[in-house]
């Protein structure tokens, strides 16, 4: 608007009414900063305000969001939100929600104004609810105006997860079976089955048995069924989980890691890339102040490391001993993650807090290969 012959560009004004003031500040923040709104409040109308716009990153982020707050009252909206703006892993985890607790749901004040203001959305939606094989073709968003706010990021973090089911539709018997258990036992398998390999289908018939996708452990670390897929490196199960709408920012309690940071260290490329793409901040500090970079670089998983490198701008970022993700290659022999890491323009000369920079940890552990790459 501002660069070509318009009157945005001889006033220096641009207009944009359909975006409150608060979702618009937040959503010109994320342009600057790539950091995802702390406003959970705002996430439904800043989902379609990065839409309009083009920035999937942020649309992602936001759909987590939606999904995290689904309840009975909101969930007619979020489906509304999702049918009219392609938002996959939101509309299945809608979908999912509402069959589980139809008859609460269609009796809030919520329905009724989704019925009321957005009559073709609802019959779009109770199609999904009869027909579980239409959850993945529900009609796509004509709009594409606006500017590519996402231009010039890398595929792996620039879309949501867009793939199609990863498994049959639960069979409708299977879930009415579940859905009679106690909460805690169908959260319980739920877990389990996020350990498991080939386990898509469990986790989708539970899922729609209203097991909830955000249950945790009961130890004293609390991980999430996610947290268990991306550790376990099991790919199809955790893609279930995101698009049931796990929170991919998730933190276990005594770590503070997210499902990314378990990922990273077990080097799971698949499913680093896959959280990556459904929004996982690619810079989130555990409780040594860690980001996955770290950890994976400490891991020596080079793969991994070259994928979160184009996803962060943060190659040089400090833990809380001061080292670097380049530290962390140098002290333990990782010449393959240190050459990525150089070759993304960290810092060889960076000093942690005792004052050592990567070259001196290479020397101190007989790491001969990197001492002469970091000289």
């Amino acid at each position: 608007m501002i660069r070509h012959d318009t009157l945005e560009a001889s006033t220096g004004e641009v207009a944009v009414p359909d975006v409150e003031g608060p979702v618009l500040r937040q959503l010109v923040a994320y342009l600057y900063t790539l950091q995802a709104p702390q406003l959970p409040s705002l996430a439904p109308q800043m989902l379609v305000a990065a839409d309009k716009y083009g920035v999937s990153a942020l649309k992602a982020r936001c759909e987590q969001l939606v999904a995290a707050q689904l309840s009975v009252e909101t969930a007619a909206a979020a489906a509304v939100v999702a049918i009219r703006h392609s938002c996959t892993s939101l509309r299945q985890a809608a979908v999912n929600f509402i069959k589980a607790n139809a008859f609460q749901v269609m009796t809030t004040q919520g329905w009724a104004d989704a019925v009321r203001t957005q009559p073709e959305d609802i019959v779009t939606l109770g199609q999904l609810l009869a027909d579980p094989s239409a959850e993945t073709s529900a009609p796509a968003s004509t709009d594409s105006s606006g500017p590519q706010g996402d231009r010039g990021r890398t595929p792996a973090t620039a879309a949501p997860p867009t793939a199609s089911r990863t498994a049959p539709p639960p069979d409708d018997s299977a879930v009415s079976r579940l859905r009679s258990l106690p909460e805690k036992e169908k959260n319980s398998r739920l877990m389990q089955a996020a350990k498991e390999e080939d386990s898509v289908g469990e986790l989708q018939t539970l899922l729609a048995a209203g097991a909830d996708v955000r249950a945790r452990d009961e130890d004293e670390d609390r991980w999430t069924t996610l947290h268990w897929a991306a550790n376990k490196g099991h790919l199809k199960a955790a893609r279930c989980l995101v698009e049931g709408g796990a929170e991919v920012n998730a933190r276990c309690s005594s770590w503070q890691s997210t499902p990314l940071h378990k990922a990273a260290y077990s080097g799971h490329e698949a499913v680093v890339r896959l959280l990556l793409e459904a929004g996982a901040e690619a810079d989130a500090r555990n409780k040594t102040q860690s980001t996955p970079l770290h950890v994976a670089a400490y891991h020596g998983h080079e793969t991994v490391v070259r994928l979160l490198l184009a996803a962060t701008p943060y190659h040089s970022a400090r833990n809380q001993w001061g080292d670097t993700p380049l530290h962390n290659a140098a002290e333990n022999g990782h010449a393959e993650a240190a050459s990525a890491l150089l070759e993304a323009g960290a810092d060889r000369l960076a000093r942690n807090n005792d004052g050592e920079t990567p070259l001196d940890l290479a020397r101190q552990n007989n790491h001969q290969q990197l001492t002469d790459m970091l000289m």
